[in-house]
């Protein structure tokens, strides 16, 4: 029988792209329907690591994509939201979730593709309500992976007969490392272990591979798996990276302890007995060992590695955590997104729950005036980490507005005497302000990233003034802050006395910039965003003094 390389690269390839698209396809609509939902499940879900590997199981095997989860943990422990340890259970989680896939493709649904795709596109393209739209794309990413794996198979069903490949897995047969590197390598290029063991689970089914050869492939492809949450972490935190670092650490590991077992017949044994005694107890799955079609028995061969992983390193994650810090050393300097001071049980006392509440608002103000400091350095540096730094910041100012409001209306709700109440009116009024200082950094950032799209650059005068009134203005909402915390009333009017001085300049300095513009100084594009960083610093001014204000009484 002659065999067409065609035939094999043509519908090999093809039938791996629809594989893999249906995967993501499936993985994007079921993170629509639940994204939000499932992230807030994961802060709240990973008080210890048992419950961390629970919720990154459960998440994983509802979007379907352990890198996806993988991802979503590094950057929840970016923003300060997720510890190191609380990462690694959701990791090990997130490991033993993304079996799941390698089960349905067990299934052999490749029959049903086709019809799972007319009802998906029909939903997608005929229904208006947006929840059928999900479904629809759901079904649709599910269908189309069955029918890449149905047309992967028919050009990987010639390669059981060409001699290069059977001596290129044979030589696995002698040398399993070698079946680790290649498992690795092609997980690592198409960033999806499932794309890795559904190829396989193919190549077996068509005879090209048998379950001694896959499996080698199979650890390899966890290790390769990690790749996609050590580029994620490019450019987060210190203890971001060793989240990733983790990752890639607890399946080398996991590795290490299985190769040598499965080399030594160990490891399919207890796959075997694992099926025979605990699989079959599973509702719909009768049966042993040896009645599973090749495909499920290497799912359920990366099941038990992923599951027996697990359970052997759990009781280590603080030895994982030890690992990474000494591989990635350093100290990162985290904003908590969460109040730090407003505790419940505290509302019962209101004059301890209000000094509270006093520490919290100017945690929040000095948050702000580090995000305004990060706008300045990146308006003079254009380095982008300072822009995601100010970026990182708002989100934590708005969610501290929210949060300090919320425990402020429940006090409210307490017997506060006259003073008491006046506290509780001035300190939301004065997270407003702060909130607003915070939009104005956010503006100031987006200028300069106009600034630096458009290639424009300021004079030497004008920088130079810039910079005096950044000083003015910085310092100024520095004393508003001081006037707050100590009550200083003295302090207070020297802020209304700074933003006076504050609006002058910019009047100065927005009359110097036209003239610079008359001149061709400076050019018209450079103008309106100049103006606009004035405007926006005057207006930090203005909230400035409406913060002094509260502690003259005057508002």
């Amino acid at each position: 029988m002659s065999i067409s390389w065609e035939q094999v690269i043509f519908y090999a390839l093809g039938g791996l792209a629809f594989f893999m698209f249906g995967i993501k396809y499936m993985s994007d609509a079921l993170q629509t329907v639940a994204g939000e939902r499932l992230r807030l499940f994961l802060e709240k879900g990973t008080k210890t690591p048992f419950r961390g590997i629970l919720s990154g199981a459960l998440v994983t095997g509802i979007i379907q994509s352990s890198s996806a989860t993988t991802v979503l943990t590094v950057g929840l422990v970016n923003s300060g939201l997720l510890t190191l340890r609380q990462a690694i259970g959701v990791i090990m989680g997130a490991n033993i979730g993304t079996t799941i896939t390698a089960y349905l493709i067990g299934f052999k649904l490749e029959h049903y593709a086709l019809p799972i795709i007319a009802v998906g596109v029909f939903l997608l393209f005929f229904s208006k309500n947006k929840k059928l739209n999900n479904i629809g794309q759901v079904l649709f990413g599910f269908g189309l992976l069955f029918y890449g794996m149905e047309t992967m198979g028919r050009g990987l069903k010639p390669l059981k007969e060409m001699d290069f490949f059977i001596n290129a897995m044979t030589s696995i047969d002698d040398h399993s490392i070698i079946g680790v590197f290649v498992g690795a390598i092609f997980t690592a290029i198409v960033q999806s272990s499932s794309a890795t063991i559904g190829v396989l689970q193919e190549l077996a089914y068509q005879g090209a591979v048998t379950y001694e050869q896959a499996v080698p492939i199979l650890l390899g492809s966890n290790i390769g798996t990690t790749i996609t949450a050590l580029l994620a972490s490019i450019g987060t935190t210190i203890t971001a990276r060793r989240t990733a670092l983790t990752h890639c650490v607890f399946n080398v590991v996991g590795t290490l302890i299985f190769l040598p077992l499965f080399m030594l017949g160990i490891f399919p044994e207890i796959v075997r007995l694992f099926t025979d005694y605990i699989y079959v107890l599973i509702p719909g799955f009768g049966g042993s060992w040896e009645v599973l079609n090749i495909k499920m028995q290497i799912a359920q061969a990366h099941g038990v590695f992923n599951i027996s992983n697990t359970l052997i390193q759990l009781p280590f994650v603080s030895a994982l955590a030890i690992i990474a810090t000494r591989l990635i050393p350093g100290e990162d300097v985290i904003v908590e997104m969460d109040p730090k001071y407003l505790e419940p049980h505290l509302l019962a006392n209101p004059p301890v729950a209000l000094s509270q509440t006093k520490r919290e608002v100017l945690r929040m103000g000095n948050i702000a005036k580090e995000s305004m400091e990060h706008a300045v350095v990146y308006f003079f540096t254009e380095l982008n980490k300072e822009a995601e730094k100010v970026n990182y910041l708002e989100k934590v100012i708005n969610n501290l507005q929210r949060r300090i409001t919320d425990y402020v209306v429940k006090l409210s709700e307490k017997q506060l005497s006259e003073e008491e109440s006046n506290y509780a009116y001035i300190y939301v009024q004065a997270i407003n302000d702060i909130e607003r200082v915070g939009d104005h950094t956010e503006n100031i950032v987006e200028l300069t990233e106009s600034r630096i799209e458009k290639g424009i650059h300021f004079s030497i005068k004008g920088l130079a003034d810039m910079r005096t009134m950044i000083d003015k203005t910085t310092e100024t909402y520095e004393k508003a802050l001081q006037s707050l915390e100590t009550n200083d009333q003295w302090l207070a009017k020297k802020v209304v006395e700074s933003d006076d001085e504050i609006d002058e300049m910019e009047k100065r300095f927005r009359r110097g910039h036209i003239d610079r513009l008359n001149e061709n100084i400076c050019y018209g594009d450079a103008g309106a965003i100049y103006l606009d960083v004035l405007s926006n610093l005057e207006r930090i001014g203005d909230h400035s003094v409406n913060i002094a204000q509260y502690v003259l009484g005057e508002r």
